[in-house]
Order: C-alpha cells, then sequence, then structure tokens
C-alpha cells in the first residue's frame, strides 16, 4: 500500500487558530507523515505517494488526494453528521482526562485513558467505514485522520 507525503490542512472560514491549537495540528500532520498507509482504488493508474488536502467545506468533511507532483487524482466529500457526536464524546473525554491527570491517582487515570482511546477507536472504525470504497488505508492511519477531523474542529 501506498501512503501519504504531505498533508495540506485548508482552513478558510474556520476561526484563526491559537498557538495552541496551530501546535495540535502540527503534532496531529508530523505523526500522520510518520506513519501511515493510504491508497485509492484507482492506485494501479496512480499508484502514490500522495499529497491529502483535507478541509471542512459546506459543513462536510473534504479529502482532495493528489499525486506527489500535485495531479490531482480524486476529491470525496463525507458528511460531518455522523461524526459531531463522536468529536464531541472524544473532546469531553479528553477534557475529563487532562483534568484527571492534575488531581486523581494513576489508577484512576489509567480507566479514563483507556475509555478515551475507546471513543478514538470506534471514531477510527466508522471513518474506516465511511472511507470505504474511496481510500483504502489501515486502521492506525484512520486513527490519525480522525484526530486531524478533531483538530478541524478546536476552536481556538
Amino acid at each position: 500500500m501506498s501512503r501519504l507525503i504531505a498533508i495540506d490542512i485548508d482552513d478558510r472560514g474556520l476561526p484563526a487558530p491559537s498557538a495552541e491549537v496551530d501546535q495540535e495540528r502540527k503534532v496531529a500532520v508530523f505523526d500522520l507523515l510518520e506513519d501511515n498507509a493510504f491508497s485509492i482504488p484507482r492506485a494501479a493508474e496512480f499508484p502514490g505517494p500522495y499529497r491529502l488536502a483535507l478541509g471542512v467545506k459546506d459543513g462536510r468533511l473534504v479529502f482532495g488526494v493528489a499525486t506527489e507532483a500535485g495531479d490531482k487524482v480524486a476529491e470525496f466529500h463525507l458528511s460531518m453528521g455522523p461524526f459531531r457526536q463522536v468529536v464531541k464524546d472524544y473532546f469531553q473525554i479528553c477534557e475529563s482526562y487532562f483534568e484527571a491527570v492534575k488531581k486523581l491517582p494513576p489508577s484512576q487515570i489509567e480507566t479514563i485513558d483507556m475509555a478515551r482511546r475507546g471513543v478514538h477507536n470506534d471514531a477510527a472504525e466508522m471513518l474506516l467505514e465511511r472511507l470505504d470504497g474511496k481510500v483504502e488505508t489501515d486502521f492506525a492511519t484512520a486513527r490519525r485522520l480522525f484526530t486531524l477531523i478533531c483538530v478541524l474542529h478546536i476552536r481556538g
């Protein structure tokens, strides 16, 4: 399977990110580029590696896939509706986790962290289902892509 070599986040129309949010975006992109598996169904015609443009337009998640040279290969849109609740749940459990780290014993922090990972895993599974037929990827890459989807929703 091929891979992503570049990710551009189109944040036009979104509030300008704070320094912390901008750093979160950079870390999420770095993590995804470090380790990913990504190809399109027409991989024989366009074998990759690929550049990914990720953004939100008219309430839809937009994936733009291009060759290494920048030639457009595919573009598809996913409804944000199915992701809204899981993103909200993920943010809430992350907030609980960060609060717990400040004042709870390790055993309770571990329990919250396991729940956080569970929500993240469920979201990755949902993303894999939504990408079926559009992109071929693995679970770890879907988890990292979900992180980027979350980063697109963080308000500065």
